[in-house]
């Protein structure tokens, strides 16, 4: 996570920072696709997240990504330009088959696992948010194998969970970084 995510320096401007911006992208898009794949909502699926996977989880965490490189943020602009493809990709492979589909979803799973083991040091919400990332695509890959919408709707319920927690880490820095304290835990 960025420095401001993890309230280390409260008082930095977050102009050069599009930490809060991946994370919020993240976020959202995480607890769109979570909440349409388990069903809450009558009719709809986690196909119906695509345009938003698309735009807000592909584009706008790529641009994301591509800013935290140019400010040197290896971590999350590794972090959000991958995830930034993998929402893309995700958005417009409608069609793929069970194997296929489940195979794109166990790979990206070790993506999600690199990023947990990377970002273990940053804190408890980097931890939280690649951690359950990772845990949510390893049961929708587990899901998609074994033919078991049960553990498909599980997987979103830990996505839903994980862009909850990528929403409040950037809106926690956000806040933070405005009022030029801690005025949302951080830690």
């Amino acid at each position: 996570m960025s420095n401001e995510a993890t309230g280390a320096q409260i008082a930095r401007p977050s102009g050069a920072d599009a930490g809060s911006l991946g994370y919020l992208a993240l976020g959202l898009t995480l607890l769109a696709y979570g909440l349409l794949s388990t069903g809450i909502l009558s009719g709809t699926g986690a196909k119906d997240a695509a345009t938003l996977a698309h735009l807000v989880g592909g584009l706008t965490l790529f641009i994301a990504g591509l800013w935290q490189f140019r400010s040197g943020e290896g971590f999350t602009g590794t972090a959000f330009t991958s995830l930034g493809a993998f929402w893309a990709v995700w958005s417009g492979a409608g069609g793929a088959g069970k194997n296929a589909t489940g195979l794109f979803l166990l790979l990206w799973t070790l993506l999600a696992l690199t990023l947990a083991a990377a970002g273990w040091n940053s804190g408890l919400f980097s931890r939280a948010v690649y951690g359950l990332l990772a845990l949510s695509l390893a049961l929708s890959a587990i899901g998609v194998f074994a033919g078991s919408g049960g553990l498909g709707k599980f997987a979103g319920w830990v996505a839903a969970v994980s862009g909850l927690v990528a929403w409040y880490s950037a809106t926690a820095a956000l806040t933070n970084s405005g009022w030029g304290r801690a005025v949302l835990p951080v830690r």
